[in-house]
């Protein structure tokens, strides 16, 4: 417990932060594991600190993405079938987690910054993701529900574009059809798969 950013709140408050690993398939969702994030400084160089607090000793500083990849592949090794991995953009901008993944043979659908750089044209040219969706020709949206909500179908457009070279990596936009807020993935599969079974999967929760 300290002060410290957390997002649920959205600001500095006093508080303990947790990264919480879900699964989820057509029948539901369940949380199957969760780590405790530990300050470095203040709490995981601090023995007295951790001595009082019970914190084991093997337990060691790391940082969010780093916790979420230690239950991913704890999960994979336990038996755990999941096609692809989904989280906000504290996971998606972590190239460390992203290899993991791909390490792993595993899809992801990862929520990243507009100004995250990808590389389009079979990887030659490099741009940043809003400045290639401003591109983008109107035939190139489609509208598709990304999954029901408390009024019904959460129905947006949806854009995907190739990058890197291969087939298997893909930029994918979302566009609110009222207010035009554009929110970017990058997006990953072992195999070719269409633009339909992404576009359901990200949602507004972390990993």
């Amino acid at each position: 417990m300290q002060r410290q950013y957390t997002g649920t709140a959205g600001r500095i408050e006093n508080s303990q932060v947790g990264v919480f690993l879900a699964y989820a398939s057509s029948k539901g969702r369940a949380l199957i594991d969760r780590r405790l994030y530990l300050p470095d400084t203040s709490w995981s160089r601090d023995t007295e600190r951790r001595t009082r607090a019970g914190v084991p000793e093997q337990v060691e500083s790391a940082t969010k993405p780093a916790l979420a990849g230690q239950m991913i592949a704890a999960a994979l090794d336990a038996g755990v079938s999941a096609s692809r991995v989904t989280g906000d953009e504290a996971y998606g901008q972590n190239p460390g987690l992203r290899a993991l993944l791909e390490s792993r043979r595993t899809g992801y659908v990862l929520a990243v910054a507009c100004s995250t750089r990808v590389r389009i044209n079979q990887g030659r040219t490099a741009a940043r993701a809003d400045a290639v969706a401003d591109c983008l020709l109107a035939s190139a949206w489609y509208r598709q529900s990304a999954g029901a909500g408390a009024k019904g179908p959460r129905y947006y457009d949806w854009a995907w574009i190739e990058i890197g070279a291969g087939g298997h990596r893909h930029l994918l936009i979302r566009r609110n059809p009222s207010s035009g807020e554009l929110a970017f993935y990058l997006c990953r599969s072992p195999s070719r798969v269409p633009l339909s079974s992404w576009s359901g999967w990200p949602g507004p929760g972390g990993a």
